[in-house]
């Protein structure tokens, strides 16, 4: 696989692109606790890191920039604008694509004013965006376009390793129309990882998962600072 997996992103050295999905920009402000959790600071600090490491041309949002459906809570919009100065501050050219929780997008980047680090009104915000031959989609509808390899978000990877659950990318070789697959975690740690350990194909909301058997857990080790690959998931979950 010709991508690096760090910290729920992927990055794409041949295309100098960094990948992250599903921020879900206001999950915190969503969740049923009185204090704030600080989504903010752990988005922003956390792709401000990766873009030191990488140095990308480019990041992309693979879809779910947003979490709530038909509002837009307090202090998305900031938290928006940070991440926007987040990555114009190291640089990079911003790519959102849509997913299936942006409904409130266009409402959000209208109302952003031009900044001298980012102006949202030139951030483009496709329902797929190909980079070299690979296709970023959210993953949640079939893609219109073909491609050697496509990286999606949407269904929130994790494996349960003795009884502790990890994000976890997922790599499937030649999984969709004969093109590689690789699924990224959530990057907002707010959001819960659904664990792949017993899930069949049936059991993805992504069309783009055909064979579960077939795809490969990959895990950051945070404490190691390491990459852990494990076999398929058909042959993994019978080691578990």
């Amino acid at each position: 696989m010709d991508a690096q997996f760090r910290d729920r992103a992927v990055y794409l050295p041949a295309e100098e692109t960094l990948v992250v999905a599903d921020l879900h920009v206001g999950r915190d402000a969503s969740s049923a606790v009185e204090l704030p959790l600080g989504e903010r600071a752990d988005l922003t600090d956390r792709l401000a890191a990766l873009l030191t490491d990488f140095s990308p041309a480019e990041v992309v949002v693979a879809g779910d920039l947003l979490h709530a459906f038909d509002r837009i809570p307090e202090g998305v919009a900031e938290t928006v604008a940070a991440l926007g100065g987040t990555v114009a501050d190291a640089g990079a050219e911003l790519v959102v694509v849509r997913g299936n929780h942006d409904s409130m997008l266009d409402g959000l980047l209208e109302e952003s004013p031009a900044s001298a680090a980012c102006d949202w009104a030139s951030v483009p915000t496709p329902e797929e965006y190909r980079v070299g031959d690979t296709l970023v989609v959210h993953g949640h509808a079939a893609p219109d376009e073909r491609a050697d390899r496509y990286v999606v978000g949407h269904d929130h990877p994790a494996i349960e390793i003795e009884g502790t659950r990890h994000p976890c990318l997922l790599y499937g070789p030649e999984a969709y129309r004969g093109g590689d697959v690789v699924m990224v975690p959530a990057f907002n740690r707010l959001a819960p990882g659904v664990a792949v350990n017993g899930m069949s194909a049936r059991d993805f909301q992504s069309p783009l998962v055909r064979d579960a058997d077939a795809f490969r857990p990959v895990v950051w080790d945070s404490d190691g600072e390491e990459v852990l690959s494990f076999p398929p998931l058909g042959e993994f979950r019978r080691m578990l």
